[in-house]
């Protein structure tokens, strides 16, 4: 008889943690914050809409993984008339860096790599790197010296790599990379990642490889070593190791055409106001429509609110989440370590950190963890409090930040327990 209650009160305590790992519905009181409080975050986002500073956003808070705040304001489609909805889906753009960083570590754990390896191990036209020296805006040629090292893995996560970004970048590298028609792979959807990285490597390095933290396509580079070494392309790997574990189920490069309705438009900000994004220089924004072959490292996932508080979440687990144990605690330790010393970034494996060089700045705790996206969508972590907050937008330029400041102190504010 007491076995028996042993076994059950065992079987409870384990069916108890599980659903703890899930994400549910709480009310803020539960969780030590306060109704009240969160309440001025619709005052911020109201503001927001009717001042035309965004047709439409969404927020979602989660504290003790209880999503107890999760809303929507104004519209995703101007032109339709049609309201945000809790369950939209939003290009993320570079939020993809910290999925592909996790598959990264994955293979670490499995002993498929090490972070100090040289990438050309991998990816052998990476080998013998060269550093720009001079170069000629008349015709984008330029010379070139040998670089000091080969570049690691770690600095690929780190973007201390030397890589530039094609675009966004330097004017140099913008013209070496769109000669060389190195993109970030949006506006090529029907195109494959390796051939693409395989160039990239063949071209000079901005500078010396852990010199200097420069955001770049070095995480795009990692999605293609993700590729070699796991057998699979990056897409099937995110579905099956990560998306599938995570019940992420509305996260995708290429979007479903049954949920093609689901995602937002992207509007640019004008003088005369909102414009629905067209195309300029072959980029369109409808590329989560296609039925497409390019999966970027650095960027071109979509994903709801819901879906990605799931993926963080598993990350104030210490790695568990849905039951599944997809990174172990010491991992997770290290991703959210400052990689980058005294450099201007403070940067772990996958995301920039709050440390004691730039902690001044905000209210988040020591340790957490953050970025955003190109298409102004913004995610932060913060273990201590074991608080996540998201503000998603689907606007270009990624203008009036000081939503998403503002929102961060509201949240924070919110905390009384």
């Amino acid at each position: 008889m007491k076995r028996s209650a042993s076994l059950l009160l065992l079987s409870f305590l384990i069916s108890s943690s599980m659903l703890a790992q899930k994400l549910v519905q709480g009310k803020p009181e539960d969780v030590g914050l306060s109704s009240e409080r969160l309440a001025k975050i619709d005052n911020l986002m109201n503001e927001g809409v009717a001042n035309k500073w965004f047709p439409g956003a969404g927020v979602l808070v989660v504290r003790n993984g209880k999503v107890v705040f999760h809303k929507t304001y104004g519209v995703s489609d101007l032109e339709k008339k049609s309201a945000f909805k809790k369950d939209d889906i939003f290009r993320i753009a570079s939020q993809t860096k910290a999925i592909t960083s996790t598959a990264v570590m994955m293979l670490y754990e499995e002993g498929k790599l090490l972070l100090d390896d040289r990438v050309s191990k991998y990816i052998p036209e990476f080998k013998n790197p060269m550093v720009l020296d001079k170069f000629n805006a008349a015709d984008s040629s330029y010379t070139s010296h040998p670089a000091k090292s080969e570049i690691t893995i770690r600095q690929l996560l780190t973007h201390t790599s030397g890589i530039d970004y094609a675009t966004i970048g330097s004017d140099e590298f913008t013209a070496i990379y769109a000669k060389a028609k190195i993109t970030a792979g949006l506006d090529k959807p029907l195109e494959k990642l390796g051939p693409t990285m395989q160039a990239l490597g063949k071209l000079p390095l901005k500078t010396d490889p852990g010199e200097k933290f420069i955001y770049s396509l070095s995480i795009d580079v990692l999605g293609y070593l993700v590729e070699v070494v796991s057998g699979m392309s990056l897409d099937e790997f995110f579905h099956k190791r990560i998306f599938e574990p995570l019940t992420m189920t509305d996260t995708y490069f290429y979007i479903p055409r049954e949920k093609h309705s689901r995602l937002v438009p992207v509007y640019v900000e004008e003088k005369e106001g909102f414009k629905k994004f067209g195309t300029a220089t072959g980029f369109s924004a409808d590329y989560p429509l296609a039925a497409g072959t390019y999966f970027g490292g650095g960027g071109g996932l979509s994903s709801t609110m819901e879906d990605y508080a799931k993926f963080l979440q598993m990350f104030l687990n210490g790695g568990r989440f849905n039951g599944k144990q997809l990174l172990g605690r010491k991992t997770i330790e290290l991703m959210l370590t400052n990689q980058t010393g005294e450099m201007e970034m403070q940067f772990g494996l996958g995301f920039e950190l709050e440390t004691p060089k730039n902690d001044y700045q905000s209210p988040k705790s020591l340790g957490s963890f953050s970025w955003g996206g190109a298409f102004s969508t913004m995610y932060w972590a913060d273990p201590k409090e074991k608080l996540i907050g998201i503000l998603y937008k689907q606007i270009l330029p990624n203008a009036h930040n000081d939503t998403a400041e503002k929102f961060q102190s509201l949240v924070y504010s919110a905390i009384v327990d």
